[in-house]
């Protein structure tokens, strides 16, 4: 009797020692699997933030060529000549920002501006927020 209960002990540890050694495997493997996601990830939104920040330095220098144009074309002398030099050249500066800027540095710089300025900040979200409950209300 005492026999047959140590087998059994025996088989039960043997057992155990298969489940835990599944049990790691299963864990490796989900871990490699993760790791593997991650680096996808990570890959995916590099090239996204590389495609982003050329869709915004495109931007830029359309905005620029737009200030040209508009300072070219635009009437040069009087009220309407200032009014025209003073849009070209907003639309000639926003056009280099978003050159030089890139999305992450636009980032950067309202992440900053949050941080000298939240509640301005809160009540803007706050105003977002209800102007576009109204527009998805039904």
């Amino acid at each position: 009797m005492a026999s047959t209960m140590k087998k059994e002990e025996d088989r039960l540890a043997a057992n155990m020692g298969n489940a835990n050694d599944k049990l790691k495997k299963a864990q490796d493997a989900g871990t490699q699997a993760l790791d593997k996601t991650k680096d996808a990830v990570k890959v995916a939104g590099e090239a996204l933030s590389e495609t982003a920040d050329a869709g915004v330095a495109a931007v830029g220098g359309g905005l620029k060529t737009l200030a040209g144009s508009i300072r070219d074309n635009g009437p040069h002398d009087g009220m309407l000549g200032e009014a025209t030099t003073t849009i070209a050249k907003g639309l000639e500066s926003g056009g280099k920002y978003l050159q030089k800027e890139g999305v992450s540095g636009m980032a950067e710089d309202v992440s900053e501006m949050i941080k000298r300025n939240p509640i301005p900040a809160v009540l803007v979200g706050v105003g977002i927020g209800f102007m576009l409950a109204q527009l998805t209300r039904s």
